[in-house]
């Protein structure tokens, strides 16, 4: 996204008074599909991604092999490929080769759910696709050249650790109602995942604030944005946002209010409110489970856990994998009230 189409957006996310707060809700990521089944843009999932695996031969007759997608790529072209070899891209991309067997299982699951949920409402018809290999607005992907060139020496385990994964959950996917759900997931979160209502302003009964076992193991977890208070100022002009910043910086800052996940609900800067989601856009933050400090003229966020913290956690399933659960019992516990079935 260029400079400019971000403060673009930024304007249109803040607002002045409650009455517009609700809307705010809506703007950190795409919106949550109605009854057209649109989807929901997912966030780069990992600090440090894995790249992608070569695909290895998935048995004649299989679901994944028999099933086929139309990617569209970041350079225009659209390729089609078959949902086992699409799986190895994604899963390669956006959860690292190492994690526990069962949590990279748990990730092809949602990754195959996600993708039909988001082909079958209407995914990127107008480019002639499916779905995309944009993070921001579908999943990554990344080719098997291009895997192997990241990988080096490790590209032979690494494919058979991510072959297994796909080839051991074929076809299985995640419903509710009998549909195909948004199977959102992120990177890390500080204690507890969020309420989809709380992130994009519609509740969604399956995506649901549930505990994660993850902490200070995950690389990063806890982060620190350091910004001068006219960096501040810099950064609220710029976006257009009519604060009054005359004061003493101590004060531009309000008390947050927050969610049931301890995620920032809302602040002000300046008199002008803002949700937690946009303040980590506006701030580059990590996450929007932080606070601020002001001291010696510059203001420190402490951040804790990445991403949009919406659905399975990708550290929390790894850390429920080394503790014995399987990737049903991660897939069920992040997403609450979904069956596992072969897909449809």
């Amino acid at each position: 996204m260029q400079k400019s189409e971000r403060w673009a957006g930024l304007r249109g996310s803040f607002l002045t008074g409650l009455a517009l707060g609700v809307f705010l809700l809506l703007l950190p990521l795409a919106a949550l599909g109605g009854g057209d089944g649109g989807p929901v843009a997912v966030l780069p999932a990992s600090p440090t991604p894995a790249a992608g695996a070569s695909p290895t031969v998935v048995p004649s007759g299989s679901w994944d092999a028999g099933k086929t997608l139309r990617v569209l790529q970041k350079d225009g072209t659209v390729e089609t490929l078959s949902m086992a070899d699409y799986l190895l891209g994604v899963v390669s991309a956006e959860m690292p080769a190492s994690f526990e067997p069962e949590a990279l299982k748990a990730q092809a699951v949602c990754a195959r759910t996600y993708a039909l949920c988001r082909a079958e409402g209407g995914g990127h018809a107008a480019e002639g696709a499916d779905v995309c290999a944009d993070s921001s607005c579908c999943q990554a992907y990344i080719a098997p050249a291009n895997a192997a060139a990241r990988w080096g020496a490790h590209t032979e385990e690494y494919t058979a650790r991510l072959s297994a994964a796909v080839a051991d959950t074929d076809g299985q996917i995640l419903t509710y109602g009998g549909s195909p759900i948004q199977a959102v997931f992120f990177s890390s979160a500080a204690g507890a995942t969020e309420d989809a209502a709380a992130v994009w302003g519609r509740a969604l009964p399956y995506l649901v604030s549930v505990d994660s076992p993850e902490g200070d193991e995950v690389p990063n977890y806890r982060s620190a944005v350091t910004l001068s208070a006219d960096e501040v100022r810099a950064l609220a002009e710029e976006a257009g946002l009519g604060c009054d910043l005359s004061g003493d910086p101590a004060e531009w800052f309000s008390e947050p209010t927050r969610t049931a996940s301890g995620r920032v609900a809302t602040l002000s800067l300046g008199g002008v409110t803002m949700t937690g989601g946009a303040a980590r856009n506006l701030f580059s933050l990590r996450s929007a489970s932080f606070d601020v400090a002001f001291a010696d003229g510059a203001f420190t966020f402490s951040v804790t856990g990445y991403g949009h913290g919406v659905g399975l956690s990708q550290y929390g399933a790894n850390a429920m994998a080394k503790e014995g659960a399987s990737w049903r019992d991660i897939v069920n516990h992040y997403y609450t009230g979904v069956t596992v079935q072969k897909g449809i």
